[in-house]
């Protein structure tokens, strides 16, 4: 079964965002904020209790050292740089896990770590290779594309297995990659059409593209955007299309 993902956590201080108590009991898997580009080390203990209490996969999330720019900002980083951030909030995140008797099962890259991740195999091995050395039972979460048996292939050689995701709220290029956050076009907020969507991926295996081209692609897991207006109305309905 597609299992449902969100990005948690995301609270700063004093600053609030997303819906996490609301959200959390309808998710299967929680990636959750390690500090760099959103969160602090009370709301990481906070989140890793609300998804041990409702059962919850917990993901880290680790981001470019971006707090100002939401971690949306592509930082020149070398592949030692890019291994080491990992590494770094990987660990964070695991020590609160740790106090829980839980632990962390895979990594979701944010933002433009995600998106540089997917276009440039340099840091895709970067972060393969820092997860490899802390714990190769930890899978990495990317997005899926017509091509992601080419991911599979990389990721082999250090060991990590990978789990393969979709946007339910994004647009899609024919390429398979998202239509970037600077254009109109690159959410979708109709809840209507997101379930359409997902109806299509989760019966046929493919999603259209912005231009009305079929993308076959293999669906692990389905995200939807904890910080969206209608998140939790999405996942209500995604829960129920999906079960």
């Amino acid at each position: 079964m597609i299992q449902l993902n969100c990005d948690m956590g995301e609270s700063f201080g004093i600053w609030e965002m997303g819906e996490d108590k609301s959200i959390m009991p309808y998710i299967n898997m929680a990636n959750l904020a390690c500090g760099f580009h959103a969160s602090d080390s009370l709301t990481m203990n906070k989140s890793v209790k609300l998804a041990v209490k409702h059962n919850v996969t917990i993901g880290a999330h680790p981001a470019y050292q971006d707090l100002i720019g939401f971690g949306r900002r592509s930082i020149p980083s070398t592949d030692e740089e890019i291994s080491a951030i990992t590494l770094y909030q990987l660990g964070a995140l695991s020590a609160f896990c740790k106090t829980q008797n839980t632990k962390v099962s895979y990594v979701k890259p944010h933002g433009a770590l995600y998106n540089d991740m997917m276009k440039n195999d340099d840091i895709f091995k970067a972060i393969l290779k820092a997860i490899s050395s802390f714990d190769d039972n930890i899978k990495l979460m990317i997005l899926s594309t017509p091509n992601y048996k080419r991911f599979k292939k990389i990721a082999s050689e250090y060991g990590i297995k990978l789990i393969y995701e979709v946007f339910a709220d994004r647009n899609y290029n024919d390429d398979g990659s998202l239509v970037s956050r600077t254009l109109e076009n690159a959410v979708v907020t109709n809840k209507d059409e997101v379930i359409r969507r997902v109806k299509i991926l989760n019966k046929y295996g493919y999603l259209k593209s912005i231009n009305g081209e079929k993308l076959f692609i293999k669906a692990d897991t389905i995200c939807v955007h904890g910080d969206g207006e209608n998140a939790l109305s999405f996942i209500k309905g995604l829960k129920k299309v999906l079960n």
